[in-house]
C-alpha cells in the first residue's frame, strides 16, 4: 500500500467507522452466534501472497462484524459504558502516524510529557492530594498503562537456549523466553534455528511491534500450560461471568493478564497478515537485514572503525578505533548535526555506536548518505589537534 492508496483507503475507512457508528442502532446490540463461529469462516493460515484490500473490507462484515458486540450501540446497557469520541479516533490515527515509542523522554519528548501534563490535569479533575501530582514538589505522578532474551537490546546478542533449556527443566526453573525484537525474523526460514530449544521454555514473547510491520503496541506471547498464568490472574465477579465461560469453547483473556480491559489489537495483526502475506512480510525482514549487512561493509571497509558485535539481524554496532571519549565526541557530533540519529550502547566497557534500520522506507541510498555524513563528521573530528 503505498501512500496514494493509502489516502483513498483512509478516507474510505473513515467513511465506514462514520457509517457504522451512525447506523450503529439498526444492527443487533447482541451477535446471535455459537462459540467458535470464526474459525470456520476464515482460513486455517495466513495466505502466502498479498490479498486485495476490497476482500479483507467484505470479511470484516462477513466475518468480523456478526460476531461484534456493539458496546456503543444506544440498546448496550450491559457491564460498563465504553468511552468513545470522534476526537478520540482521530487521534488514534495520529498516534499510528507518529509511531514513536515513548519508553524514555530521549525517546520522544513530547510523548513524555504530556502524558505526565495530562495525568496531572486528570489528577486535579479527580482532587487528588498534591503528592500524586508531577508538577509539585511531591514524589508522585501518573502513567498511562497499557492493558496487559532472544536478540538482547545493545548488540542483539542470542543465549544458548538449547544449552540452557535442560538446566532450568532438571531444576524445575520456570523458563522464559523474551526475543522481542528479534523474534519477528523466525518467520523467516533461515533465523528459526535462533529459537531452537524454544520447546524448553515455559513461555515465549516477541513484539510484532519491532519488527513486523505492526504498530505499537502488539506484544504477543504464549505459555505453555495456560493454567500456569490463569492460576495467577483469574478473577470472577459476578457480573463478568457469561453462560459461555465453562464450556471448554471460549478464552477468557482478562484471566491472562494484571489488568481487566485489553484492545482489539488482533485487528492489526490480522489486516497486515492479509495485505502482506507471509512473503511480503519475510521479503521486509530480508531487506532490512540486507541493508545492515551492507552498513556493515561500509564500517569494515574504513580502517578506522571496526565492528563491535557480529550482525545477525537489522542491527550494526560500530566505533571509532581509539578512546571512549573520541567515539562519545563523535556520537555528539551526529546528534548534534541531527542528519542522522543514533544511539550508543556499552559492549565489555567499549563506547559502541549503534545504527539499526528501522524505517520500513529505509532505502540503500539512506544506508549511502548515513555512512558518508558519519565519515565527514569523523574527518572534521580527527583533524582537530587533540586527535
Amino acid at each position: 500500500m503505498n501512500v496514494a492508496e493509502f489516502r483513498r483507503r483512509g478516507k474510505e475507512m473513515v467513511d465506514y467507522v462514520a457509517d457504522y457508528l451512525e447506523k450503529i442502532e439498526q444492527r443487533p446490540v447482541y451477535p446471535d452466534l455459537e462459540p467458535g463461529y470464526l474459525r470456520s469462516l476464515i482460513p486455517t493460515e495466513a495466505p502466502l501472497e498479498p490479498e486485495n484490500y476490497e476482500d479483507i473490507m467484505k470479511d470484516v462484515e462477513r466475518v468480523i462484524m456478526p460476531g461484534v458486540t456493539h458496546w456503543h450501540s444506544p440498546y448496550f446497557f450491559a457491564y460498563f459504558p465504553a468511552a468513545s469520541s470522534y476526537p478520540a479516533m482521530l487521534a488514534d490515527m495520529l498516534c499510528g502516524a507518529i509511531g514513536c515509542i515513548g519508553f524514555s523522554w530521549a525517546a520522544s519528548p513530547a510523548c513524555t510529557e504530556l502524558e505526565t501534563v495530562m495525568l496531572d490535569w486528570l489528577g486535579k479533575m479527580l482532587q487528588l492530594p498534591e503528592c500524586f501530582i508531577a508538577g509539585t514538589h511531591g514524589h508522585g505522578g501518573g502513567v498511562i498503562q497499557f492493558c496487559a532474551t532472544l536478540g538482547t537490546t545493545p548488540s542483539c546478542a542470542f543465549d544458548h537456549i538449547t544449552e540452557l533449556g535442560p538446566l532450568c527443566n532438571k531444576e524445575n526453573m520456570w523458563m522464559h523466553i523474551d526475543a522481542a525484537y528479534a523474534g519477528s525474523a523466525f518467520i523467516c526460514p533461515e533465523f528459526r534455528p535462533l529459537l531452537n530449544g524454544v520447546e524448553f521454555a515455559d513461555s515465549f514473547n516477541f513484539n510484532p511491534h519491532k519488527w513486523l510491520l505492526i504498530n505499537f503496541d502488539c506484544s504477543a506471547m504464549w505459555v505453555k500450560k495456560r493454567t500456569d498464568i490463569i492460576g495467577a490472574f483469574k478473577m470472577e465477579p459476578l457480573y463478568l461471568k457469561h453462560e459461555n465461560q465453562e464450556s471448554g469453547l471460549v478464552t477468557d483473556y482478562r484471566h491472562w493478564q494484571i489488568p481487566l480491559g485489553r484492545r482489539f489489537r488482533s485487528l492489526k495483526m490480522w489486516f497486515v497478515f492479509r495485505l502482506y502475506g507471509l512473503k511480503g512480510l519475510q521479503a521486509h525482514i530480508r531487506k532490512q537485514v540486507d541493508l545492515a549487512k551492507e552498513f556493515e561493509s561500509l564500517v569494515r571497509a574504513d580502517k578506522r572503525f571496526e565492528i563491535c558485535a557480529e550482525v545477525i539481524m537489522g542491527l550494526v554496532c560500530f566505533r571509532l578505533k581509539g578512546s571512549n571519549e573520541l567515539n562519545q565526541n563523535l556520537l555528539k557530533r551526529i546528534t548534534k548535526s541531527r542528519e542522522i540519529h543514533l544511539v550508543p550502547c556499552q559492549l565489555s566497557g567499549r563506547f559502541v555506536l549503534r545504527l539499526a534500520i528501522c524505517a520500513r522506507t529505509t532505502e540503500s541510498h539512506h544506508i549511502q548518505q548515513a555512512w558518508r555524513h558519519i565519515t565527514q563528521l569523523t574527518f572534521e573530528l580527527l583533524q582537530e589537534p587533540d586527535h
